[in-house]
């Protein structure tokens, strides 16, 4: 996904980190474990997209789609029990794309011990209109010292992104013109 809007809109007013955090919770069940009895990846994968398009559509203002999704960390194995806090919010806005941070939090379901962090995740979202094409959002505001601090390194993650494709698609070019089509 590219981060260029069709036309010459202006960009619409600006939205303070806090209008679109949001929190999704999931008790897991064993229709959500693997075959080690601990609870799936995928469905771990699956309410961080969830809960990170939300906050997407939230901050832009209608629907927004996944463009990528980096550095997925699984720190501890979720059990069925485990009742599921899935935090998330927007890090970093461009012209129509948005970083959304995702931290996922685990409590067992009968006991009031503090949740403990089992992954975290950062994700891309392009803002698009009703026909696909991408559109503009809205720059997000840092509230805090700790959104500033995110801000601060989804810019870093982005230009990280955006050298590996460059890196990548000059690799490919030079293998097609040395004729080593894959």
């Amino acid at each position: 996904m590219t981060d260029q809007a069709t036309g010459t809109e202006a960009a619409p007013p600006g939205k303070p980190t806090s209008a679109s955090r949001t929190t999704l919770s999931h008790i897991m069940t064993h229709a959500d474990t693997n075959l080690l009895g601990t609870v799936h990846g995928g469905v771990i994968m699956k309410l961080v997209d969830d809960a990170a398009g939300a906050v997407a559509g939230r901050h832009s203002g209608g629907p927004a789609v996944t463009a990528s999704m980096d550095e997925m960390a699984f720190l501890e194995p979720v059990r069925v029990g485990d009742l599921v806090h899935v935090k998330a919010q927007v890090n970093w806005t461009g012209r129509t794309s948005m970083e959304v941070g995702v931290r996922v939090l685990a409590e067992r379901w009968n006991e009031s011990t503090p949740a403990t962090q089992v992954g975290s995740a950062y994700l891309v979202f392009a803002a698009v209109d009703e026909e696909g094409k991408p559109r503009r959002v809205p720059p997000v505001l840092p509230e805090t010292d700790r959104d500033e601090r995110r801000y601060q390194e989804a810019q870093i993650r982005r230009t990280h992104r955006l050298a590996r494709r460059r890196a990548i698609m000059e690799l490919r070019e030079r293998r097609a013109a040395e004729g080593l089509d894959d």
